[in-house]
């Protein structure tokens, strides 16, 4: 994560980010298929907080440098698709953490307690409008300490250990926690739980889009980190499938819990990978934002929906699959270089189906992601010698508008040009938006299809696996 505060917490941005909701932690009922252009709905608005410990677990008093020998049974735990079991649970400070074990996982259901004593988290951030484009722009100014490539000594994303405070006080196999100091949040529209109401909210998309001078909004919402493994280095293209599954899981839950809370618009999972992209954090992990407003870059595409006709999606994938961009196709998803790619290399993989978001996808869809998912990846990496910095952006719905016509889809983009080179967005990319291509979409597919050939399809693993442990993990 390329973005930790002090005292060694994930802080948002790039890689790191990261906002739990209260409700997110009670969680929501993934949406089955027939409720695709539904938006999501969270089993409740209040945390089912969750340990059932003794005084002093409850109320940790113990240093910084302190590891948790006292272990706790979240009691809010419920299975998920393909066998997953969501584990809810409260870090020392309040913020939510959210354990999420995959199908078979040898772990034992008591987790360590978090006996950190840790600072108060900071006050929300502030949004202030460009009257020139209508952007809100967030002004985090407690992010700018962060951790830089710590040793696997010092992971912050690790499991706690006698000399590593980290942020995750158990083991586990994928979890998700609040980050400490976010772009958006801890308060909400509303007060939630744990988190406060804003003193000067956003008032509805009709209040964000009025465009005046010195227009300032508190930058409500959530971010959160998404760890995929507890393993110190590696990305979502070196897991399992079984663990590509899990986090698959992990992010339709997620998305259903932020969209519930007020004052949320938009729900973005993303990776950022690789130092060339601004990574800090070498542990392989992604990031969740939960936006108060719809982001520039959706809205920019309702704006063509509704010039060119709400099956827009409809005929763009049907448009692209006669193509010669086609570089991995199952029965469920399809990944092509788009017709106006951008970057050296650009890749969106997009469902058959009209979805909204992760929250609408059946398990057929979800099972074929997995592998699918993994393998573009690899092949992504299988285009050079050494592994290749990305940015995985998976952009879905709004909440609350455009849920019929947007439909979810990744964006793969790399400024990785030659084995050698990156592009550098310039004068005309950065100040005007206007964009110069040096690669033709169909040169980038034929490269990356014969990458994709070259790697095995993964395949999955037994459900009873062994597991690798970080060496000063604690039980």
């Amino acid at each position: 994560m390329e973005n930790a505060p002090e005292n060694g917490a994930p802080d948002a941005d790039h890689t790191a980010d990261a906002g739990a909701g209260d409700t997110a932690a009670a969680g929501a009922g993934r949406a089955e298929a027939a409720t695709a252009t539904a938006a999501p709905t969270a089993a409740t608005t209040e945390a089912t907080t969750a340990l059932t410990v003794g005084a002093e677990a409850a109320a940790p008093t113990t240093g910084a440098t302190a590891t948790a020998t006292a272990t706790a049974t979240a009691t809010d735990v419920t299975t998920l698709g393909a066998g997953v079991v969501r584990r809810a649970t409260r870090l020392a400070d309040g913020r939510d953490l959210i354990y999420y074990d995959d199908a078979g996982s040898a772990l034992p259901a008591e987790r360590a307690v978090d006996a950190r004593t840790l600072d108060a988290r900071p006050d929300t951030a502030t949004m202030r409008q460009d009257v020139l484009t209508g952007d809100w722009i967030t002004f985090a100014t407690k992010r700018q300490t962060r951790v830089m490539m710590p040793s696997a000594d010092a992971d912050p994303l690790a499991p706690q250990s006698p000399t590593n405070p980290s942020e995750v006080p158990s083991r586990y196999d994928v979890a998700v926690f609040e980050n400490r100091s976010p772009s958006f949040g801890p308060a909400l529209a509303e007060a939630v739980g744990a988190a406060p109401a804003a003193g000067d909210p956003p008032r509805g998309l009709d209040d964000l889009e009025a465009i005046g001078l010195e227009r300032t909004r508190t930058s409500v919402g959530r971010c959160e980190v998404v760890c995929f493994s507890p393993e110190h280095a590696g990305s979502f293209g070196t897991q399992s499938v079984t663990r590509a599954r899990t986090v698959i899981e992990a992010w339709a839950d997620r998305t259903a819990a932020l969209s519930a809370l007020p004052g949320i618009e938009q729900v973005f999972p993303f990776e950022n990978r690789g130092e060339a992209i601004g990574v800090t954090l070498p542990h392989p992990h992604g990031q969740i934002y939960a936006y108060p407003y719809v982001t520039p870059r959706t809205q920019r595409l309702r704006e063509s929906i509704a010039r060119t006709g709400a099956d827009l999606f409809d005929r763009l994938l049907e448009s692209e699959q006669r193509s010669e961009r086609v570089v991995l196709q199952g029965e469920h998803w399809t990944a092509f270089v788009p017709f106006a790619a951008r970057w050296p290399l650009e890749v969106q993989l997009m469902p058959h189906r009209h979805v909204p978001d992760f929250t609408a996808l059946d398990d057929a869809e979800r099972d074929e992601l997995a592998p699918l998912y993994l393998r573009l990846l690899r092949g992504v990496d299988a285009l050079y010698a050494s592994p290749t910095a990305y940015i995985a952006a998976w952009h879905q719905a709004p909440v609350h508008v455009g849920r019929d016509e947007i439909r979810m889809r990744l964006e793969l983009t790399s400024p990785r040009r030659a084995a050698d080179k990156l592009k550098f967005l310039a004068g005309s990319e950065s100040a005007m938006s206007a964009w110069t291509a040096e690669i033709l979409p169909e040169d980038a597919a034929a490269r990356l299809r014969d990458a994709i050939a070259s790697v095995p399809a993964p395949t999955a693993e037994p459900a009873a696996r062994a597991r690798t442990v970080h060496p000063e993990e604690t039980p």
